[in-house]
């Protein structure tokens, strides 16, 4: 006996048992990856018992267990996150109650507690995710959890689950309208998931510390963190050459990482945190408005350089003295803000100062080779005399010509990563260059540092934006020049020219599927990624990112001059009042569509009510007209002969004979009088 036989030979009780457990795994299962293992183990357990119990037909266990398996649930919630409040202790508890629930699923009111706890889950998946593959996976959950309450409407026969698809599927239809309406213009508040994470890990891997190697893993991520889309002709976009956006500023190295150095006023790093950004800008403007994925860090990512706070609705954000810009909480939903940059920009002091010294520190007993080939170069006359431009060009030079390549794999360094890379191993990605090069500055006395964040892009044919991948993270360094102050020099492109200029961005291999694709048709996986991402920024857009801004806006186009709150409230209210004038509208009109010959027959089945005589509903006009008789005798011998007319008119009609008439004739019939008693 195959599958499809056994379920439709299963009692009614089973067979929805079944769809139902069916159902909640599809709305657990993308929780799996946010919640702790035993809680997946554990639920899973506890689904595949009850499924085993439906399809053998077995008696549900008893109380005592139940609650022993809450107590355990309960406890293990509280050991492993220390409470039960909370996002993340919360869902896990969620998620048992549901499987618990359904161990005692022996009434409709326990059906009706699943059912509801199930919507929860539903919402609980946006609490880490709202990508439209999270909501398309939920809508299907959603259906699901609609279909098992229509079957728990219906507890007589066996309905088809084609039947109850489609009833659940009208009720989603009809409740659509509203909840568009509703999303609109209902006042946007700060969605729950929008409070910040447990998790503090950043989604973009970015951090305000690089360690020698880490960035190279970033590299194979993928996944979108920066749109953006600029304002004015598109053939006049800047290069991708010169899209750099800025993230942290690294600092203070210890041999083996670099951090950003925070403000202590026992750190030598005090002096320099006093220093004036100093920005000056010139040319031509940019103007454009990004999307950022989030990444659970306060850097707001913008193009170099940009002098204004970007336009946020939710946010305060302030610029750093090395040109950061940072909101005063981490970004832990999509951000849609508007900016405006110079690619043409100076900032920092001009003239030299003391607080500089600190960026020409090194750590004791590290990379010894570099030290010496830096008082090598400082040696030279030529390069002495030529100042910082000339010791910078040389070093770059050193890179072109000396062998060295741009990679994603080159190999574990150890103690001493500059003298490494300058001598051993030769190959790097865009961190290991960038460290080497600023030790190297340094040691010849260059103040110097390193900026982490993004380079390149590459703009989207389907909807026109630019797309930023976390693949896309990058290290350039910063070098203080007198009268010019601090000046971008990036040694990845001396040894890589293409990453920089022709944004070649190295790509780890690609997989069994992602050949096969490439092998048949060499555009067609570039082709679908676009679009894909084309239909997720238009949901990041429309949806993710409608705040309480974009409903004023939605108010100004409505005529709204200066739109608030008891205004949304004001057209919310038409729109309830205009909803239900139109349901009514629409229940009238579908009364109206019934057969008036069957409304006919049951106004006079009320008339003979109100007198005394109830008769069935599916008693025939010829029947009533007998029992009319009866009941009433010579006096209501006028009904009876409209009541056989009636039947006439239905099964044998006479030429001319219109139920018009009949009804006209209603009205004026000596109807009997109600008994006095």
């Amino acid at each position: 006996m195959n599958l499809r036989q056994t379920l439709s030979s299963l009692p009614r009780d089973a067979r929805d048992t079944i769809f139902l457990l069916l159902v909640i795994v599809w709305v657990i299962a993308p929780q799996a990856p946010n919640l702790p293992l035993w809680t997946s183990v554990l639920a899973g357990a506890l689904l595949l018992w009850r499924g085993h119990m439906a399809l053998k037909v077995r008696p549900l266990p008893g109380r005592w267990m139940v609650f022993a398996l809450l107590v355990a649930s309960v406890a293990g919630t509280v050991f492993t996150h220390g409470t039960i409040l909370g996002r993340d202790a919360g869902v896990t508890l969620i998620v048992l109650l549901l499987a618990l629930k359904m161990l005692e699923l022996r009434a409709r009111r326990d059906a009706m507690v699943v059912f509801f706890l199930g919507f929860f889950t539903i919402l609980s998946n946006f609490f880490f995710s709202q990508s439209l593959t999270t909501a398309a996976a939920m809508l299907v959950g959603l259906m699901g959890l609609l279909m098992a309450l229509v079957n728990a409407h219906m507890p007589v026969g066996r309905p088809p689950l084609w039947q109850t698809f489609r009833i659940a599927g009208a009720m989603a239809l009809l409740g659509a309208p509203i909840m568009v309406a509703l999303f609109m213009l209902f006042p946007r508040m700060a969605p729950l998931w929008g409070l910040p994470s447990d998790d503090p890990i950043g989604r973009s891997g970015l951090s305000g510390n690089m360690r020698i190697g880490d960035m190279a893993e970033i590299a194979l991520d993928d996944r979108v963190a920066i749109r953006l889309r600029f304002e004015g002709n598109p053939n006049q976009m800047p290069p991708q050459s010169m899209l750099y956006f800025r993230g942290p500023v690294l600092t203070a190295f210890d041999g083996r990482q670099w951090q950003a150095e925070p403000y202590r006023e026992d750190s030598t790093w005090a002096a320099s945190a006093a220093l004036p950004a100093n920005l000056q800008v010139s040319g031509r403007e940019l103007r454009y408005e990004v999307t950022l994925e989030p990444q659970r860090q306060p850097w707001l990512m913008v193009l170099e350089a940009t002098p204004d706070a970007p336009q946020l609705s939710s946010m305060k954000a302030h610029m750093t003295q090395d040109l950061q810009w940072m909101t005063n909480r981490p970004i832990t939903e999509v951000l849609r803000y508007q900016a405006v940059s110079y690619p043409e920009f100076r900032h920092g002091p001009q003239k030299s100062v003391r607080q500089l010294r600190a960026f020409t520190e090194l750590p004791p007993g590290f990379n010894p080779r570099t030290l010496e080939l830096a008082a090598q170069i400082r040696a030279d006359p030529k390069l002495s005399a030529g100042g910082t431009q000339a010791l910078v060009d040389a070093a770059l030079q050193r890179l072109r010509t000396g062998g060295y390549t741009y990679t994603l794999a080159p190999g574990l360094y150890g103690e001493h990563t500059a003298d490494e890379f300058w001598f051993d191993r030769r190959q790097g990605f865009c961190e290991h260059i960038a460290s080497a090069f600023v030790v190297l500055m340094r040691a010849m006395d260059v103040p110097s540092r390193i900026v982490a964040g993004y380079q390149g892009g590459e703009r989207n044919p389907v909807d026109g934006y630019w797309t930023v991948r976390n693949a896309d993270a990058h290290a350039w360094t910063e070098v203080w020049m007198e009268d010019r102050g601090w000046v971008r020099v990036d040694p990845t492109g001396a040894v890589s020219p293409g990453r920089v200029g022709q944004f070649q961005r190295l790509r780890p291999p690609e997989g069994v599927f992602g050949a096969a694709i490439g092998t048949l048709s060499p555009g067609l996986a570039q082709n679908l990624r676009a679009v894909w991402e084309a239909v997720n920024n238009s949901w990041n857009q429309w949806v993710l990112n409608y705040t309480q801004s974009r409903q004023m806006d939605l108010l100004k186009a409505l005529g709204f001059e200066s739109p608030s709150w008891q205004d949304l409230t004001t057209v919310l209210g038409y729109l309830v009042i205009a909803t239900a004038l139109g349901a009514g509208a629409w229940s009238l009109w579908e009364r109206s569509q019934h057969d008036p010959w069957l409304r006919l027959l049951a106004r006079t089945r009320q008339r003979l009510a109100r007198a005394g005589l109830v008769l069935p509903d599916n008693l025939p006009p010829r029947a009533m007209a007998e029992r009319v008789q009866a009941q009433f005798g010579l006096p209501a011998a006028g009904v009876a002969d409209w009541l056989l007319r009636l039947e006439r008119l239905r099964y044998a009609p006479e030429p001319g004979a219109e139920l018009g008439a009949l009804r006209r004739q209603f009205r004026a019939l000596p109807w009997p009088k109600p008994a006095r008693h």
